[in-house]
């Protein structure tokens, strides 16, 4: 059997992820759909070591997300998502991704946005 071109295996997560994302609240879910989408189109046309990152890292969410949400579907209150950056990751993250994390992060807490 032929292994996936880069484009399936692209699509493939992609699907995957969205997928995954039915088990979240509805909130979340739309935010991460939306944020997915985003990311995506966005490095449609990156290069080949970009591109290697951009995989893996999704992996890792998914493969994450997917631990998270187990068998049982939905997250209740008692199971909370997601997991806390170490210091290190935040010192490699430049401006732009800090200010899309706070951001991230009053969008999933219903805060509005004081910028």
């Amino acid at each position: 059997m032929n292994s996936p071109s880069h484009i399936q295996r692209v699509r493939i997560l992609y699907k995957t992820i969205l997928k995954l994302h039915r088990g979240l609240p509805a909130e979340m879910q739309s935010l991460g759909n939306n944020y997915v989408r985003d990311e995506f189109r966005r490095h449609k046309n990156c290069n080949s070591s970009q591109t290697d990152i951009f995989m893996n890292e999704w992996v890792q969410y998914t493969l994450s997300l997917a631990e998270q949400l187990g068998l049982h579907g939905p997250v209740d209150a008692e199971n909370k998502l997601g997991k806390n950056l170490r210091k290190e990751d935040l010192q490699q993250l430049r401006d732009e991704q800090i200010y899309q994390l706070y951001e991230l992060m009053l969008a999933s807490s219903g805060k509005p946005s004081q910028v």
